[in-house]
């Protein structure tokens, strides 16, 4: 078995490679175990995702105590590290970050998201928000865990803030973040090449995007200098898209080739879910 320890080393090493972090994002740990069985070297968590499977909306809606208890069913779940969205910390003061930290690290995730905006309106001041940070970071020394924080800031995400100034803002946000203990910086919203560029070449430190359908590839991504790619929520959303086209066919015509259209061997589902053996 990989040690806390480890994965945490090696999560964070995976953002100072060449060739940078594909990082799919998970909900429970069927989607877990099966990112796992695809190939990933590591894997994140999606807040929306999770809120949603769990009956509430995104944006913190869902108990600290229920996101938590999921985190750790998926870290469970797999061997590779698994670094956890936590929205905003669960808390405006430091100290609430601190203990959301503390809990995360039971769960055994290695990693976290950290945002920056209070509700979709607004943001954290930057001391504010480098104080979060610094929370977050003392939480895991104390732990004697090397967490990977990765700094996320919704300038462009939630369109806040003069668009004149928006770049710079992001510039500034992300210098701080990174000066205050993250490990890399989370721009969400931002597809265009050229802007992304100019982030890579003013974050001085590894820039996460979170991609779609329509944007540019993985690799296209990194050759821009992106050191770390995840897709948020769509993966999930994308499975519910497929589970309300099932629903209405089989509601309206009463039959079930929808549900011949990605299908997963029973089989297969079975081996995916049998506990290693030791020797």
């Amino acid at each position: 078995m990989t040690t806390q320890h480890t994965k945490a080393e090696l999560l964070l090493k995976s953002h100072k490679t060449a060739t940078g972090l594909l990082l799919p994002n998970a909900w429970d740990c069927a989607s877990a175990k099966l990112f796992e069985a695809a190939g990933f070297s590591a894997i994140g968590t999606t807040s929306a995702g999770i809120a949603f499977a769990q009956g509430y909306r995104d944006g913190e809606q869902i108990p600290r105590k229920e996101m938590l208890a999921v985190i750790a069913r998926i870290a469970a779940a797999v061997q590779i590290p698994v670094s956890a969205d936590i929205e905003a910390g669960y808390g405006p003061a430091p100290a609430d970050v601190a203990e959301t930290i503390h809990e995360v690290i039971k769960a055994g995730a290695v990693g976290v998201n950290l945002e920056d905006s209070i509700g979709m309106s607004s943001l954290y001041s930057i001391p504010q928000q480098t104080e979060r940070i610094k929370a977050a970071r003392a939480e895991g020394q104390r732990a004697g865990l090397p967490l990977v924080i990765n700094a996320r800031t919704d300038t462009y995400l939630f369109s806040i803030g003069e668009e004149a100034t928006r770049l710079q803002d992001t510039l500034e946000r992300g210098k701080a973040y990174l000066e205050a203990g993250a490990d890399s910086v989370f721009v969400p919203g931002v597809g265009d090449p050229a802007l992304i560029e100019e982030l890579v070449r003013g974050i001085p430190g590894p820039l996460n995007v979170m991609v779609g359908p329509g944007m540019l590839s993985a690799p296209k991504l990194f050759k821009l200098g992106v050191k770390r790619v995840s897709v948020g929520g769509a993966a999930m959303m994308a499975t519910m898209g497929l589970i309300w086209d099932i629903a209405c066919e089989l509601y309206v015509q009463g039959t079930y080739e929808q549900m011949a259209s990605h299908p997963y061997d029973f089989s297969a589902a079975w081996k995916l879910f049998t506990p290693a053996t030791t020797a």
